[in-house]
Protein backbone atom coordinates (compact mmCIF):
# COMPACT_ATOMS: atom_id res chain seq x y z
CA UNK A 1 0.00 0.00 0.00
CA UNK A 2 1.52 3.39 -1.07
CA UNK A 3 0.84 5.42 2.11
CA UNK A 4 4.01 6.44 3.75
CA UNK A 5 2.17 9.87 4.59
CA UNK A 6 -0.48 8.23 6.71
CA UNK A 7 -1.05 4.64 8.03
CA UNK A 8 -3.14 2.55 6.42
CA UNK A 9 -5.75 2.26 9.17
CA UNK A 10 -6.63 6.12 8.51
CA UNK A 11 -6.71 5.89 4.49
CA UNK A 12 -10.46 6.98 3.97
CA UNK A 13 -13.09 5.33 1.98
CA UNK A 14 -16.53 8.02 1.91
CA UNK A 15 -14.82 10.33 4.13
CA UNK A 16 -14.52 7.25 7.07
CA UNK A 17 -10.82 6.00 8.18
CA UNK A 18 -11.06 2.58 7.39
CA UNK A 19 -10.26 2.36 11.67
CA UNK A 20 -13.19 4.05 12.11
CA UNK A 21 -15.21 1.63 10.35
CA UNK A 22 -13.38 -1.38 12.35
CA UNK A 23 -14.05 -0.06 16.09
CA UNK A 24 -17.70 0.70 14.77
CA UNK A 25 -18.29 -3.04 14.65
CA UNK A 26 -17.18 -3.54 18.26
CA UNK A 27 -18.58 -0.91 19.43
CA UNK A 28 -22.09 -1.49 18.01
CA UNK A 29 -22.08 -5.40 20.04
CA UNK A 30 -23.98 -5.65 23.25
CA UNK A 31 -21.62 -7.91 24.49
CA UNK A 32 -18.33 -5.68 23.87
CA UNK A 33 -17.91 -3.92 26.97
CA UNK A 34 -14.74 -1.79 26.55
CA UNK A 35 -12.35 -1.21 23.84
CA UNK A 36 -8.51 -0.77 24.24
CA UNK A 37 -6.82 1.04 20.74
CA UNK A 38 -3.15 0.00 20.45
CA UNK A 39 -1.27 2.19 17.88
CA UNK A 40 1.22 4.61 16.81
CA UNK A 41 2.72 6.87 19.53
CA UNK A 42 2.29 9.85 17.16
CA UNK A 43 -1.14 9.17 15.78
CA UNK A 44 -2.43 9.09 19.85
CA UNK A 45 -4.20 12.73 19.70
CA UNK A 46 -5.31 11.67 15.70
CA UNK A 47 -7.15 8.46 17.14
CA UNK A 48 -9.22 10.47 19.99
CA UNK A 49 -10.15 13.01 17.78
CA UNK A 50 -11.49 10.35 15.74
CA UNK A 51 -13.23 8.53 18.46
CA UNK A 52 -14.95 11.86 19.56
CA UNK A 53 -16.04 12.35 15.52
CA UNK A 54 -17.61 8.83 15.58
CA UNK A 55 -18.42 8.44 19.05
CA UNK A 56 -17.36 5.06 19.65
CA UNK A 57 -17.88 5.24 23.39
CA UNK A 58 -16.85 2.18 24.23
CA UNK A 59 -13.53 2.81 23.47
CA UNK A 60 -11.50 3.40 26.87
CA UNK A 61 -7.87 3.66 26.37
CA UNK A 62 -6.09 4.44 23.24
CA UNK A 63 -2.30 3.63 24.13
CA UNK A 64 1.20 3.53 21.86
CA UNK A 65 1.91 0.67 20.13
CA UNK A 66 5.27 -1.39 20.55
CA UNK A 67 7.97 -2.25 17.61
CA UNK A 68 6.10 -5.17 16.71
CA UNK A 69 2.76 -6.57 16.38
CA UNK A 70 3.15 -9.04 19.27
CA UNK A 71 4.81 -6.24 21.27
CA UNK A 72 2.17 -3.97 20.30
CA UNK A 73 -0.65 -6.93 21.49
CA UNK A 74 1.32 -7.37 24.79
CA UNK A 75 0.55 -3.80 25.67
CA UNK A 76 -2.91 -4.14 24.85
CA UNK A 77 -3.29 -7.25 26.91
CA UNK A 78 -1.18 -5.52 29.93
CA UNK A 79 -3.60 -2.22 29.61
CA UNK A 80 -6.67 -4.35 29.70
CA UNK A 81 -5.52 -6.38 33.25
CA UNK A 82 -4.80 -3.13 34.85
CA UNK A 83 -8.54 -1.98 34.17
CA UNK A 84 -10.56 -5.01 34.31
CA UNK A 85 -7.96 -7.93 35.75
CA UNK A 86 -10.72 -10.39 36.53
CA UNK A 87 -10.67 -13.90 35.96
CA UNK A 88 -13.41 -14.51 33.49
CA UNK A 89 -12.77 -10.93 31.31
CA UNK A 90 -12.83 -12.06 27.67
CA UNK A 91 -10.56 -10.20 24.96
CA UNK A 92 -10.81 -10.23 21.34
CA UNK A 93 -7.61 -9.50 19.48
CA UNK A 94 -8.62 -7.74 16.07
CA UNK A 95 -6.85 -5.89 13.36
CA UNK A 96 -7.49 -2.17 13.06
CA UNK A 97 -7.57 -2.72 8.96
CA UNK A 98 -9.74 -5.46 9.04
CA UNK A 99 -13.55 -3.33 9.05
CA UNK A 100 -15.88 -6.12 7.73
CA UNK A 101 -16.02 -8.35 10.81
CA UNK A 102 -19.75 -8.85 11.14
CA UNK A 103 -21.85 -9.07 14.34
CA UNK A 104 -22.65 -12.36 14.31
CA UNK A 105 -18.67 -13.79 13.99
CA UNK A 106 -17.77 -11.84 17.21
CA UNK A 107 -20.84 -13.23 19.48
CA UNK A 108 -19.45 -16.60 18.17
CA UNK A 109 -15.79 -15.90 18.89
CA UNK A 110 -17.40 -15.15 22.67
CA UNK A 111 -19.19 -17.78 22.61
CA UNK A 112 -16.74 -20.32 21.88
CA UNK A 113 -14.21 -18.93 24.80
CA UNK A 114 -16.72 -19.25 27.17
CA UNK A 115 -17.34 -22.92 25.95
CA UNK A 116 -13.34 -23.78 25.06
CA UNK A 117 -11.31 -21.51 26.17
CA UNK A 118 -10.10 -19.76 22.55
CA UNK A 119 -11.77 -18.84 19.32
CA UNK A 120 -9.47 -18.27 16.54
CA UNK A 121 -12.03 -16.89 13.14
CA UNK A 122 -11.24 -18.61 10.09
CA UNK A 123 -12.45 -19.25 6.55
CA UNK A 124 -11.95 -22.29 4.57
CA UNK A 125 -8.92 -22.48 2.21
CA UNK A 126 -10.88 -21.69 -1.77
CA UNK A 127 -7.51 -22.32 -3.69
CA UNK A 128 -4.35 -24.79 -3.32
CA UNK A 129 -1.83 -24.36 -0.77
CA UNK A 130 1.61 -25.44 -1.42
CA UNK A 131 4.80 -25.66 0.56
CA UNK A 132 7.17 -23.86 -1.46
CA UNK A 133 9.85 -26.65 -2.46
CA UNK A 134 13.46 -25.75 -3.23
CA UNK A 135 15.49 -24.65 -6.94
CA UNK A 136 11.80 -22.70 -7.67
CA UNK A 137 10.26 -26.59 -7.49
CA UNK A 138 6.18 -26.62 -5.42
CA UNK A 139 7.28 -29.03 -2.46
CA UNK A 140 3.86 -30.51 -0.78
CA UNK A 141 0.53 -29.69 -2.19
CA UNK A 142 -1.94 -29.75 0.63
CA UNK A 143 -5.58 -31.22 0.51
CA UNK A 144 -7.44 -27.92 0.33
CA UNK A 145 -10.56 -29.69 1.99
CA UNK A 146 -7.85 -29.60 5.07
CA UNK A 147 -7.04 -26.06 5.29
CA UNK A 148 -8.35 -22.84 7.04
CA UNK A 149 -6.94 -19.25 6.73
CA UNK A 150 -6.35 -17.70 10.44
CA UNK A 151 -8.10 -14.23 10.59
CA UNK A 152 -9.26 -12.09 13.22
CA UNK A 153 -10.65 -11.80 16.07
CA UNK A 154 -8.40 -14.46 18.17
CA UNK A 155 -9.88 -14.42 21.50
CA UNK A 156 -9.30 -15.90 24.72
CA UNK A 157 -9.59 -15.61 28.49
CA UNK A 158 -7.36 -12.40 29.24
CA UNK A 159 -5.49 -14.66 32.06
CA UNK A 160 -4.50 -17.02 29.74
CA UNK A 161 -3.15 -15.00 26.80
CA UNK A 162 -1.57 -12.38 29.01
CA UNK A 163 -0.01 -15.38 31.23
CA UNK A 164 1.42 -16.85 27.93
CA UNK A 165 2.67 -13.51 26.50
CA UNK A 166 4.42 -12.98 29.46
CA UNK A 167 5.93 -16.32 29.90
CA UNK A 168 7.56 -15.74 25.91
CA UNK A 169 8.96 -12.21 27.15
CA UNK A 170 10.51 -14.45 30.27
CA UNK A 171 11.99 -17.43 28.19
CA UNK A 172 12.82 -15.08 25.05
CA UNK A 173 10.63 -17.19 23.03
CA UNK A 174 10.82 -16.90 18.97
CA UNK A 175 8.56 -14.04 17.41
CA UNK A 176 5.30 -15.27 16.92
CA UNK A 177 3.11 -14.11 14.01
CA UNK A 178 -0.03 -14.32 15.75
CA UNK A 179 -1.93 -14.96 19.10
CA UNK A 180 -3.05 -18.35 17.99
CA UNK A 181 0.89 -19.26 16.90
CA UNK A 182 1.53 -17.98 20.46
CA UNK A 183 -0.63 -20.03 21.75
CA UNK A 184 -0.92 -23.30 20.31
CA UNK A 185 3.66 -23.30 21.32
CA UNK A 186 2.76 -22.92 24.73
CA UNK A 187 0.38 -26.35 24.56
CA UNK A 188 -3.07 -24.55 24.52
CA UNK A 189 -5.86 -26.18 22.57
CA UNK A 190 -7.13 -23.78 19.50
CA UNK A 191 -10.97 -23.70 18.73
CA UNK A 192 -12.44 -22.46 15.61
CA UNK A 193 -14.97 -20.34 14.71
CA UNK A 194 -15.53 -20.12 10.55
CA UNK A 195 -16.36 -16.43 9.71
CA UNK A 196 -17.13 -14.60 6.57
CA UNK A 197 -14.81 -14.81 3.48
CA UNK A 198 -14.58 -10.71 3.08
CA UNK A 199 -12.85 -10.48 6.61
CA UNK A 200 -9.92 -9.54 5.03
CA UNK A 201 -6.70 -7.30 6.03
CA UNK A 202 -6.38 -4.24 3.77
CA UNK A 203 -3.03 -4.68 2.76
CA UNK A 204 -2.67 -4.10 -0.37
CA UNK A 205 -4.56 -1.44 -3.17
CA UNK A 206 -6.81 -4.38 -3.93
CA UNK A 207 -7.95 -5.33 -0.74
CA UNK A 208 -8.67 -1.66 -0.21
CA UNK A 209 -10.75 -1.63 -3.96
CA UNK A 210 -12.54 -4.95 -2.85
CA UNK A 211 -13.49 -3.33 0.41
CA UNK A 212 -14.84 -0.79 -1.32
CA UNK A 213 -16.75 -2.71 -3.72
CA UNK A 214 -18.44 -4.62 -0.40
CA UNK A 215 -19.15 -1.01 1.46
CA UNK A 216 -21.11 0.49 -1.69
CA UNK A 217 -22.70 -3.03 -2.34
CA UNK A 218 -24.23 -3.04 0.88
CA UNK A 219 -25.38 0.83 0.57
CA UNK A 220 -26.77 0.29 -3.12
CA UNK A 221 -28.94 -3.07 -1.40
CA UNK A 222 -30.62 -0.95 1.58
CA UNK A 223 -30.90 1.61 -1.10
CA UNK A 224 -33.08 -0.38 -3.59
CA UNK A 225 -34.08 -2.90 -1.10
CA UNK A 226 -32.56 -5.44 -2.52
Amino acid sequence: MNSKSIPKQFLELHGKPILAYTIEKFNAHNEIDKIILVTLSAWIEHCSDLIEKYRLDKVESIISGGATAQESTMLGLKEADKIYGQDDVIVLIHDGVRPLIDYDTISKDIESVKLHRSAITVTPAIETITVKGSGGKIGKIIERSKCEMARAPQCFYLKDILSANIRAINEDSRAFIDSASLMQYYGYDLYTVEGPVENIKITTPSDFYIFRAIVDARENSQIFGI
